[in-house]
């Protein structure tokens, strides 16, 4: 397997900018996909949802996995599209991703370029994917490496089937230790606010929690300080009880690569190990690239992308 990865962020239905990146790239058409001499793509999930290609975006995507070329870890849109298409049993109008106006609206674009043997065939292809990959050294996650909350949804894989009924009835159960772990590893950790505090999102969407930097320590910060993103949060201590499992991540362990967090602006590292390619290709950004060559310390220089930025 090769040992230099390009790491792609989430790419939402944007197929004719997959196209340039790979490209870009110097990865060479080959079939329905494209292939590198020496290099291999790992995506970082959300192929799915709001853009207008999202067909070709899996052909392509899952041309090169089926090819050797690449690799792909799942993201939240395809872990809640799983949910969304997964009834619960016995039942013929009740499913683990409640069909509710948000959350059809984020699944429309797929709900309307996918034909039913599409929908179906991407659906099981999903379920296959792994929540994390290590390999030579780089890691690769959607939205945070949390060891224990890895190690927690891939024990109940293992106990109830690659995201069978079984698995998603615990996954959607609040309080149960895999929902708390799905929502960290694939959507990144959230601390609820203090009681009487809510902010609205960049969806216009009202919350009592925000999402945080997970790979530093909380200690002695703040929630506006610790938040990852530009909301209106309030500037008040963190409560040390309510930060209690995250830990930050070390600065000894390997490189990880994520995305998810809708960043805007020029690509940079977010620690010396850890690094965001996800910058809102959906929204007009980038769709970028981390070309990784074995380096420990990741490096500003190494983010490649295509775009209107």
């Amino acid at each position: 397997m090769p040992q230099h990865y390009d790491i792609i962020g989430d790419i939402h239905g944007h197929a004719e900018e997959l196209v340039r990146l790979l490209l870009d790239l110097e990865y060479q058409r080959h079939g329905h996909g494209f292939r590198h001499a020496d290099r291999m793509v790992l995506f970082v999930g959300d192929l799915i949802d709001r853009g207008p290609a999202i067909a070709d975006v899996i052909q392509i995507v899952r041309s090169m996995v089926d090819a050797g070329d690449a690799l792909v870890v799942m993201g939240n849109h395809e872990f809640n599209a799983i949910a969304f298409h997964t009834a619960v049993p016995g039942t013929t109008k009740q499913w683990y991703r409640e069909h509710s106006d948000k959350n059809r609206n984020q699944h429309q674009a797929t709900l309307d370029q996918l034909s039913t043997r599409e929908l179906t065939d991407a659906i099981a292809w999903f379920r296959t994917l792994p929540v994390a990959l290590e390999l030579n050294g780089v890691r690769v996650v959607h939205a945070a490496w949390m060891e224990d909350r890895i190690g927690e949804i891939n024990r109940s894989l293992d106990t109830f089937g690659p995201f069978t009924p079984e698995f998603l009835a615990e996954a959607t159960r609040p309080c149960s230790e895999l929902h708390a772990a799905v929502e960290d590893v694939l959507k990144g950790p959230e601390l609820r606010l203090p009681s009487g505090y809510e902010i609205v999102d960049k969806s216009g969407h009202v919350r009592d929690t925000v999402r945080v930097k997970w790979y530093e320590q909380p200690a002695g910060r703040t929630y506006r300080g610790y938040h990852f993103g530009s909301d209106d949060v309030p500037d008040l201590a963190i409560d040390p009880a309510a930060a209690e499992r995250l830990v930050g991540y070390s600065l000894d362990a390997p490189p990880v690569l994520v995305g998810h967090y809708w960043l805007t602006g020029m690509p940079v590292p977010l620690a010396a190990n850890v690094a965001c390619t996800d910058y809102s290709v959906a929204k007009n950004g980038k769709l970028v690239a981390y070309r990784w060559d074995g380096e420990i310390a990741l490096s500003a220089q190494k983010f490649h992308w295509v775009g209107k930025e």
